[in-house]
């Protein structure tokens, strides 16, 4: 773990500057680990939120779930994370009970980007960073050039390289978001969820983050999951879209096939059309308001 928090990646401690990204100590091809939840209930304080599900996520493949709020997207989330505990059901990772399976060897497959992170008091970005390498630390492994050279690749990815000398708390909303991206990327999972993870972005930035985690997804092999609220942006970048409802998965599939208007009917109470999006051909929603004709 870096030492100080007032140093770029590679220069606390001593330690020479990290590889250049194309040098960087990037993941082989993913091994494509599976995560699957059946008969999976969540819930809190004994209410239910997520009920009687099951879902299979595409080893690989980004996967995007949309929901009106309060339909359980985020509880799931934090389900396959293994950071609620099921009320009923199973989450398995390659056929065995996540809950079973050491917490640091999860940690090494499966990472983790929640709605709202909370950073320590007075932590500098570069250190919030590298503690995204913590699962690969131990007693026979301690930080090395290679932990230096993935964290500066991952900064250097999410722009937030020149950020390194500051700390969280001088950050606006969207810094932040993109320092903890980048802790997500260097903790370098097979499998990576994400739960709104455009929020406070501005339209650039959002397009900018989701063009990353396709790349990631696309050159890497990286199985992406995440929870979007904007339904073009979903059908966009998804190859697998999840439309929950009340707690239930009410349709899955491709965008194409699954973004029709009686779903988006169904799922938020929307009267909408569907049209091809211009640039790419994906399902785009157009919403029909009361003010701005017909049915």
């Amino acid at each position: 773990m870096p030492q100080t928090t007032d140093q770029t990646p590679g220069q606390a401690s001593g330690r020479p500057a990290a590889a250049p990204a194309a040098e960087a100590a990037a993941p082989a091809a993913s091994a494509r680990h599976a995560l699957t939840a059946t008969g999976l209930s969540l819930g809190y304080d004994g209410a239910r939120i997520v009920d009687d599900l099951t879902l299979a996520i595409e080893p690989g493949a980004i996967t995007v779930i949309v929901g009106a709020n309060a339909s359980g997207k985020s509880t799931l989330l934090r389900g396959l994370a293994r950071l609620l505990p099921p009320q009923a059901g199973t989450v398995t990772l390659d056929g065995r009970d996540i809950a079973g399976l050491p917490s640091r060897q999860v940690a090494t497959i499966v990472g983790l980007l929640p709605q709202q992170p909370i950073a320590p008091e007075g932590i500098g970005v570069a250190d919030l960073v590298g503690r995204g390498r913590y699962p690969y630390q131990g007693w026979f492994r301690h930080w090395s050039s290679t932990d230096d050279a993935i964290v500066a690749e991952a900064m250097a990815a999410t722009q937030t390289l020149e950020l390194a000398s500051r700390r969280m708390e001088e950050l606006s909303g969207g810094q932040r978001q993109r320092v903890w991206i980048a802790m997500a990327l260097a903790q370098n999972p097979d499998i990576l969820l994400l739960d709104e993870p455009t929020t406070f972005l501005d339209v650039t930035h959002q397009v900018e983050v989701l063009d990353l985690l396709h790349e990631l997804n696309h050159d890497q092999g990286t199985t992406v999951v995440m929870v979007l609220h904007d339904l073009n942006l979903a059908a966009r970048y998804a190859d697998r879209l999840v439309v929950m409802r009340q707690g239930k998965i009410i349709a899955e599939g491709a965008p194409a096939e699954v973004l029709t208007e009686a779903v988006v009917l169904e799922a938020f109470g929307l009267t909408a059309r569907i049209v091809p999006d211009p640039v790419c051909g994906s399902p785009l929603v157009v919403p029909i308001g009361r003010f701005h004709g017909t049915a």
